[in-house]
């Protein structure tokens, strides 16, 4: 009489082995995966801060070259054309808090590759132009009190 249970404990063994071996491999493929799309995400948002910060940039140049420059939804082109390109950011608004100090709320934001950049920037004395608030808002309008 044979005892066909003989190599039941080896063979269970070796498919466990495998099966654990089997999905470290996958665990570890799809780390490497998604981890190149937070690197992308990454990317698109430092991309998305450069274009706000040129627009915060522009925004001083104009209230540098003229005291009066009150426009509100200006559209900046960085390389692009306005406003179909993806190089693109957008003065909200530019609004003299304290004129008798020289403060200046400048609003600005900026969208690549579906990240979105909104900035506050309070300034004082135009033409030494101190940065006193540099602030990264969720949301952004420009009747926004808040942020």
């Amino acid at each position: 009489m044979k005892n066909y249970q003989e190599g039941y404990i080896a063979l269970v063994s070796a498919i466990i082995i495998s099966i654990l071996l089997i999905s470290i491999t996958i665990t570890i493929g799809m780390n490497n995966f998604f981890a190149r799309f937070n690197i992308l995400d990454f990317e698109s948002k430092e991309r998305s801060s450069a274009l706000a910060e040129a627009c915060v940039d522009a925004a001083i140049l104009n209230l540098a070259n003229n005291s009066n420059y009150n426009l509100n939804n200006e559209c900046v082109s960085v390389g692009d054309s306005c406003p179909s390109g993806t190089n693109i950011c957008t003065i909200v608004s530019v609004k003299k808090d304290h004129p008798s100090i020289g403060e200046t709320t400048i609003k600005t934001k900026a969208i690549f590759n579906k990240s979105h950049s909104n900035f506050k920037v309070v300034i004082m004395n135009i033409r030494g132009s101190k940065t006193v608030l540099w602030q990264e808002c969720p949301y952004l309008t420009s009747s926004d009190i808040s942020c």
